[in-house]
């Protein structure tokens, strides 16, 4: 892979306080790496020994229940840190991350983490930040599992993903990565053939349109209202 450009990172959160300069010394540590569909970049437990930076694609989180169940708990989007186990003050990663689409990623190694967040402007913030974000958003869907209807759960589940990576169609707006009816019964806490059953009769409604891998929603406003979300 070429020597990447210092303009890759000038945009990004956690690098937008830095001169080209400090830049340039942060991408000469990243090792770069492509990930296909479906392979894990790592496993939850495993020694958290790199840190990482999403380019392109996106990546599913897996957690698992205490009964060993997988839930997808969140889905995260390019231009983000992740596998930063240091800022929950973690020697192992907490979770799974696995490519919900082919990936192109930045790591670092572990043992350069405290002098980037000690040395580098906004680094540590930026950081500490999206952390707190991506907890909310975990505490979100636990609370989602324990409260909702599974009605609510799944049509929220497809206004989350179609919100961080729609884009318009023809036909409405499309999930930007692929999405198995097994993903969403992993996001929303249910079965295959519960989900199958949602989806099906939405589609009857003209509300959603599927094929095996991709979901495009056709009638946004509907499935808002059976999301149950106000306003």
């Amino acid at each position: 892979m070429n020597k990447l450009d210092e303009s890759l990172l000038t945009g990004l959160p956690p690098f937008s306080r830095l001169d080209r300069k400090q830049i340039r010394t942060i991408l000469d540590a990243a090792t770069p790496k492509r990930h296909d569909e479906g392979a894990t970049v790592f496993a939850a437990g495993a020694d958290a020994d790199r840190f990482f930076l999403l380019l392109d694609g996106f990546i599913r989180v897996i957690r698992a229940t205490p009964d060993g169940e997988q839930i997808v708990a969140l889905h995260i989007s390019p231009g983000q840190l992740f596998g930063i186990a240091q800022a929950l003050g973690r020697t192992t990663y907490p979770a799974t991350a696995v490519a919900a689409s082919e990936l192109l990623t930045l790591s670092w190694p572990t043992k350069l983490w405290s002098s980037y967040t000690a040395e580098y402007d906004g680094f540590a913030t930026e950081t500490y930040r999206t952390v707190g974000e991506r907890m909310g958003e975990i505490h979100a869907r636990v609370e989602e599992l324990a409260t909702q209807a599974v009605e609510k759960r799944v049509a929220s589940a497809l206004l989350r993903m179609a919100n961080q990576s729609g884009r318009r169609t023809d036909e409405g707006v499309e999930i930007g990565f692929p999405v198995t009816r097994a993903n969403i019964a992993e996001m929303t806490g249910t079965t295959l053939h519960t989900v199958s059953r949602l989806l099906s009769g939405w589609e009857r409604d003209g509300i959603v349109a599927s094929t095996r891998r991709h979901v495009v929603i056709t009638k946004p406003h509907q499935l808002v209202l059976l999301s149950g979300v106000s306003g």
